[in-house]
């Protein structure tokens, strides 16, 4: 953890629903001005898209059906953490980007699904923010969850969490039904060891619960709307967090634990606000305080 360069890493599965919170952070940093380094966790896969296709089809040849994206021969575990140490050390590192599709891709003149080369972080940010599949991943040969300042995790039921997985694969990318439940079956032993244990190690943790019938993701036709669930949110050291003010503006909300609030899931960006605004404020705070004492 650094006071002059902070990090915060959003974590949390495929299909979880980061990216919205994500969005919910751009926010911020654009009202409050703040210079953020935007690390996407996809760019520190091992292989492109076209290699990781044929890395899965040697594995299946071979008898192993549980190869996927979440374990850490798929992934660059230590050069994730060397960026989380440089940066925090000296506000710098190296970064690339992964180009999901044709727009992402037009720019640099390559094919989607390819990474962009490796390039050093823009001088002079104010925070890193990462988002992805391993922001608080401890193995026995890296520990990346003790670099954030602040740490979140956005973890979906596991049936909303498939459901939101099924969805966006068949109706954005175009998947088959079977093609998506292969891939949920094929990541289960990743799935339970190294992105579950993550959840242990978060600040605070966002958790949507629907409100509706989910007990078969596989013949859902949609996503459970936010007014038809709640979002459970868990903070691991609640001191200092104002639960009744907290309650004050967002209405219908309570506590169901001494550090857990629930809010109604069409609320979830507003808490995310309420929550979110101050801790930046006070980052924000302590580096410009270090950085005048230099």
């Amino acid at each position: 953890m650094s006071e002059r360069h902070p990090i915060i890493a959003i974590t949390g599965s495929s299909g979880a629903g980061t990216s919205s919170v994500t969005r919910t952070f751009e926010n911020i940093f654009r009202r409050e001005q703040v210079r953020a380094a935007i690390i996407e966790g996809d760019s520190f896969h091992r292989h492109d898209r076209k290699a990781m296709r044929a890395r899965q089809a040697e594995a299946e040849a071979d008898g192993n059906k549980h190869f996927s994206h979440f374990g850490p021969e798929n992934n660059l575990f230590p050069e994730l953490e060397q960026l989380f140490r440089s940066y925090g050390e000296t506000g710098n590192g190296m970064r690339r980007k992964y180009l999901h599709d044709p727009v992402e891709a037009a720019p640099y003149q390559q094919e989607p699904g390819t990474f962009t080369a490796w390039e050093r972080l823009p001088e002079h940010t104010d925070l890193l923010f990462y988002e992805g599949l391993h922001g608080a991943v401890v193995t026995p040969e890296v520990n990346i969850a003790q670099h954030p300042d602040l740490l979140i995790g956005v973890v979906p039921v596991i049936n909303l969490e498939w459901i939101q997985k099924l969805y966006r694969d068949k109706n954005v990318r175009g998947y088959s039904a079977e093609a998506v439940t292969d891939t949920i079956l094929r990541r289960m032993p990743d799935y339970v060891n190294y992105i579950c244990p993550q959840f242990a190690h978060t600040h605070v943790n966002f958790q949507r619960v629907p409100v509706v019938d989910t007990s078969n993701p596989f013949i859902a036709r949609d996503i459970p709307s936010a007014d038809e669930s709640l979002c459970v949110i868990r903070f691991a050291n609640p001191k200092g967090i104002d639960f009744q003010y907290l309650m004050n503006m967002i209405k219908d909300s309570f506590m169901s634990r001494a550090n857990t609030i629930v809010v109604p899931g069409g609320k979830m960006e507003l808490a995310m606000q309420l929550i979110f605004t101050p801790f930046i404020w006070r980052m924000m705070d302590r580096r410009k305080r270090v950085l005048h004492a230099i």
